[in-house]
């Protein structure tokens, strides 16, 4: 008998990227490209559905508003100019309310605010941009904050370090789910040689 091969009946994993005025272009977009090669099912929310803009520069439109927004397997959150999103109590209710079907939290960043906000780092270890690490540990007194890594893996949340470690950190999440072979796979395709698995990971027990 002809044994069915695993990638015909395992479910896509959804990934809903929440963006806002002011994201950092690369905080979004490299974990984009990582998750898309990697053949999961990724899609676009913002509070309203209307043009976002990135730093000033970039439009983007994203697919859905908070009021339509499908569920998804995890929520990813990014950094920039993240402080009025962090405070927004209707974001910050929204996220809450999907908690109960959401799998896995990712941040980028100062993303790391957003989440925090949420709740979802209280007794959690964390990190952020490292110039936002003070910061974080006195908006955060209950999450333990660590700089000079490259990401956090909680678990179900992971955070990671500014920018580029977002490239990182959804690797990392790539190998976790589908095997470090499909992971350096990405890398390879994207040109990303910076990538080493479990280089400037710290995994919180």
């Amino acid at each position: 008998m002809e044994l069915i091969k695993k990638d015909t009946i395992e479910k896509r994993m959804s990934v809903c990227f929440l963006l806002y005025d002011g994201i950092e272009i690369l905080d979004f977009a490299g974990p984009l490209e990582v998750f898309a090669d990697a053949g999961f099912e990724v899609f676009t929310v913002a509070k309203e559905k209307k043009p976002i803009i990135s730093q000033g520069v970039l439009k983007v439109l994203p697919d859905y508003s908070l009021a339509d927004a499908p569920p998804a397997d995890m929520l990813a959150v990014f950094g920039g100019n993240a402080g009025p999103t962090a405070e927004d109590p209707e974001v910050m209710a929204w996220i809450k309310s999907r908690d109960k079907n959401t799998a896995r939290y990712f941040s980028v960043c100062t993303g790391a605010f957003i989440l925090g906000n949420a709740g979802l780092l209280d007794n959690q270890t964390a990190t952020t941009y490292h110039e936002q690490i003070g910061n974080l540990r006195k908006k955060l007194p209950r999450t333990k904050v660590l700089d000079n890594v490259r990401y956090v893996d909680n678990g179900r949340i992971i955070t990671t370090a500014g920018i580029s470690a977002g490239i990182d950190g959804a690797l990392h999440i790539v190998a976790k789910l589908k095997g470090e072979a499909e992971a350096l796979r990405v890398a390879r395709v994207m040109e990303y040689d910076k990538y080493v698995p479990n280089q400037g990971l710290v995994i919180n027990k």
